[in-house]
């Protein structure tokens, strides 16, 4: 008979081993950045909309940087990538409706909620879409250089050009509601459309510029302590005459 000493630990399960903490980072990103955009829908009910604007942008800083954290760390997964996926439909599909329904789209009630649904679904599909497409995406030197269709984060970024506007003081809350609905609906076509949208990572600064680029940055910075709003709607605008140079370039073969 055998001694059980010897005998082979095939009865003792195997412990997993442990995983590094870096490895674990990215995740943690995403997870911080979707819990932004969570608090981000409870103050945009609570009335709280500045508060409710900075943590959506917060969450869009994070989104950027789990994805440059899991490339960097080599950390990159399926499961990371669904989800920052569902992190990103809670940030800037979810979060951005909610607030512009509430503080513009309210005077309309159920019209008004049913251009924030579309929003959010526009989001969705985006999201959906890009899921799809990202394992056999195009992998040449000019697929890089651009988007298809106005990113999630960017269409969220977009989507908040009316709420910028009123808390710079420029528009009161509640002012043209069914305009702010149609904008809604329109940065919703472009997110789902196949319009090529310029990539930040493919943007190239001329040597002789590199020091005023330097310069603009630090006047930004200052500017966004006493002027805040009225950066986010300047930047939100330049943002827009990039996708309307695409579309002008695109000569109306967005859906084709």
């Amino acid at each position: 008979m055998a001694d059980p000493k010897d005998r082979a630990p095939a009865d003792h399960p195997v412990e997993p081993q442990p995983v590094s903490l870096m490895l674990l980072m990215p995740n943690m990103v995403t997870l911080i950045g979707m819990s932004f955009g969570l608090t981000a829908i409870r103050f945009a009910i609570e009335g709280r909309f500045s508060a409710a604007v900075l943590l959506i942008l917060l969450a869009g800083l994070a989104d950027g940087l789990d994805g440059l954290l899991a490339r960097r760390l080599r950390a990159e997964s399926a499961m990371g990538a669904q989800l920052d996926s569902l992190s990103d439909f809670l940030c800037f599909g979810i979060a951005p409706a909610i607030l512009i329904y509430q503080i513009h789209l309210t005077p309309v009630g159920g019209i008004g909620w049913i251009f924030a649904l579309l929003f959010a679904a526009a989001t969705c599909l985006r999201l959906a879409r890009f899921n799809v497409m990202s394992g056999a995406a195009d992998t040449t030197r000019e697929a890089k250089r651009h988007f298809i269709g106005v990113p999630a984060p960017a269409g969220a970024f977009l989507g908040l050009l009316p709420v910028f506007l009123t808390l710079a003081g420029l528009t009161a809350p509640g002012d043209a509601p069914y305009l702010v609905a149609i904008w809604m609906a329109l940065v919703g076509v472009l997110m789902i459309s196949k319009l090529k949208t310029l990539s930040p990572r493919t943007v190239k600064v001329p040597r002789r510029l590199v020091a005023v680029f330097l310069f603009a940055t630090v006047i930004l910075i200052g500017l966004s302590f006493t002027r805040p709003w009225y950066i986010l709607v300047v930047i939100a605008l330049a943002y827009l005459a990039t996708v309307l140079h695409a579309i002008i370039r695109a000569r109306g073969q967005l859906f084709r």
